[in-house]
Order: C-alpha cells, then sequence, then structure tokens
C-alpha cells in the first residue's frame, strides 16, 4: 500500500513539473511568435498570439502547431497612400508549421475579422469632388470627402457635408473594396439642379494585410466596416 501510496505521490509531482514546463515552453513560444510577425512585416504592431492544444511540447517535437489565435486592437492598413486603424483583429490559424528558431512559419489555412471605422473608411475614399461631378455645385470644399454611416444590412450612408446623398453598397474583390450604387437625389439634386446623378464609382485596394491574409469580404456594421480575411499556405513569419 505504502509502495503505491508513493508511487501515486512521484507521478503526480512529475505530472506537475512537466505540466509547468509544457506552459512555460508555450509561453515563451508565444512571445517570440509574436515578435517575429513584426519583425517579418505582417503585422504592424506586436500582436496577442495564444497557441492551443495541450501537450504543446509534442506538437514542438512535430514541428507543426494544431491551432493558433491572434489578436491586435490598433493594427494599420492603407493603400499605399493613406494608413487607417483596423480595429478588433482576430485571427485563427490552422497547421502552422515553424522551424525550430521560430524565424519562419507557413499555415495551411486561416480565416480573421477586423473592423475600419466609417471615419476612416471615407479616408480612403477621394474627395467628394472627385467623386460627383456637380459637387462644385453643393455647399462643400473641394477637398470635402463623404461623410458615411450604417444603412441597415449592406448598405451604407454617404453624405456631402451636411447634404445627404443616399444609400449605396460596398463590396470587394480580391484586396479591392469598391463603393457604388450612390445617387444625387432630394436636397443634393436639388441644389446640384440634377436628378438621379449617378456617383462614380469608387475603390481602393488595401495591402500589406495582418498575418499574411487575403481580404475575403466586406460587410457594413453599425461600428464600421467589417472586414474578413482568409489564406492558404501563407506565410505569418519569415
Amino acid at each position: 500500500m505504502r509502495g503505491w501510496l508513493k508511487a501515486t505521490i512521484g507521478l503526480t509531482v512529475l505530472g506537475g513539473l512537466l505540466l509547468g514546463a509544457d506552459r512555460i515552453a508555450v509561453g515563451v513560444a508565444e512571445d517570440e511568435a509574436a515578435d517575429q510577425m513584426v519583425k517579418s512585416g505582417r503585422m504592424s504592431q506586436r500582436p496577442d498570439v495564444t497557441i492551443e492544444g495541450f501537450p504543446f511540447l509534442t506538437q514542438v517535437l512535430s514541428m507543426k502547431l494544431d491551432d493558433v489565435r491572434i489578436t491586435a486592437d490598433g493594427l494599420t492598413v492603407g493603400d499605399g497612400t493613406h494608413q487607417v486603424a483596423l480595429h478588433s483583429f482576430k485571427a485563427r490559424l490552422a497547421g502552422v508549421a515553424v522551424s525550430d528558431s521560430m524565424t519562419s512559419a507557413t499555415v495551411d489555412s486561416g480565416t480573421g475579422t477586423g473592423l475600419i471605422s466609417y471615419a476612416d473608411l471615407a479616408q480612403l475614399l477621394p474627395p467628394a469632388s472627385q467623386m460627383v461631378p456637380a459637387a462644385a455645385k453643393l455647399p462643400v470644399g473641394s477637398g470635402t470627402r463623404l461623410s458615411l454611416s450604417y444603412g441597415g444590412p449592406g448598405k451604407i450612408k454617404a453624405a456631402l457635408g451636411q447634404v445627404p446623398i443616399g444609400e449605396g453598397t460596398v463590396h470587394s474583390q480580391g484586396n479591392t473594396v469598391t463603393a457604388d450604387g450612390f445617387k444625387l437625389n432630394g436636397m443634393a439634386a436639388m441644389l446640384a439642379g440634377l436628378t438621379n446623378q449617378q456617383v462614380e464609382p469608387v475603390s481602393f485596394t488595401l495591402s500589406a494585410l495582418p498575418a499574411g491574409l487575403k481580404l475575403a469580404s466586406v460587410s457594413p456594421q453599425e461600428e464600421g466596416l467589417q472586414l474578413t480575411f482568409d489564406g492558404n499556405h501563407v506565410k505569418v513569419i519569415g
């Protein structure tokens, strides 16, 4: 009986030591991965990295991590000219093959989401004078940009200064986002002396998206434009 008890206590102590070592190792790996993502230019600021799955050390031996989660707030994205904030970024990376020094990592598949506020979205669009031919007749400055807000499922509202333009849509193809479907109507049409004047579609292409992912879709939400990302066989480090 005493031998069984000693063996049980020994195994418990050993298990605790192994668990502690595993948790320490995963913490070190998470910190190193976060640093390397910034050094590789895959993230504009240091993210929080969580490596899921237990035990971690067996994943290290296989040089492949089953499930890695990334979160960050205040990242930046842009079109090469303007940079805006990407809020509440979250990503899940599956099948992450890593080097022994964590200097390279390739992801089998990854998905993510982030949010651009409507105020920042407007900064990625050209000035109103380039979008609306009749803008010069409206009571706004030449550098005035559209003011954007949520217009309901799949829709956004636009205004020139205090003059409402109407509702339109925002959609994406590849990493390019396009806003279209807006028309001058109501007060805007009256002030411009036009009826149902179509606002020219405008597009911008986002570059250097986080974690090496690509833009999959965009969806207007009350708090801003939600971006969905995905990617297969992409490098997240290196």
